[in-house]
């Protein structure tokens, strides 16, 4: 096996354990012990990896991230028009980040663990981002209007899809998929035109 295959096995072994352990059991109850443990490497396995941690975390959530594109695209693709792209989109976003495993990961501990500019410059790189391209379409097509910039328009609704997955996935209360879609539809239609 060639070195660069080994070093790819070992980066995608610690990222696999620490994703499960994180989802789990969230990033503050996963130690770095664990990590090791349910790898079967040792600590300057990761330590070639990874800073710390908290890097090996943010190696996750670039994980689940690239992971969603993907699918949110496939759904916002399906979309008649630029008003229904985006919808569908949105909802493909909320459903995956609803998912238990990733809620946790993405909506409960990314805030927190890499801090607001790296969980920033994750969101702006993978799903902001697109987000602002399909309201920009939407706002071109005459089919939104927001009275603010495209960059506040932005901002305020992926607040409002963020603070929807968050509740929506909520273990205590978790919002029924009929609410939360039904949220997710009131957020654009209050700007359709």
């Amino acid at each position: 096996m060639k070195n660069a295959d080994r070093t790819a096995l070992t980066r995608g072994r610690l990222i696999a354990v620490a994703r499960a352990l994180f989802a789990e059991h969230g990033y503050a109850g996963t130690s770095t012990e664990a990590i090791l443990q349910g790898t079967e490497l040792g600590r300057g396995a990761l330590y070639h990896h990874f800073r710390d941690k908290a890097d090996l975390f943010e190696a996750v959530c670039q994980q689940i991230c690239e992971e969603a594109v993907p699918v949110v695209n496939a759904e916002a693709d399906r979309g008649r028009d630029a008003y229904s792209s985006l919808v569908r989109g949105s909802l493909a976003w909320v459903e995956f980040m609803t998912r238990p495993e990733v809620r946790q990961i993405i909506v409960v501990d990314a805030p927190t663990v890499l801090g607001w500019e790296r969980w920033e410059a994750l969101d702006q790189r993978l799903s902001y981002a697109a987000l602002r391209e399909g309201l920009h379409i939407a706002i071109r097509d005459g089919r939104l209007k927001f009275g603010c910039s495209l960059d506040m328009a932005a901002t305020l609704v992926n607040g409002g899809l963020n603070a929807i997955a968050l509740r929506a996935g909520a273990p205590s209360a978790p919002a029924p998929r009929s609410e939360w879609e039904r949220a997710v539809r009131t957020l654009f239609d209050a700007f359709r035109v």
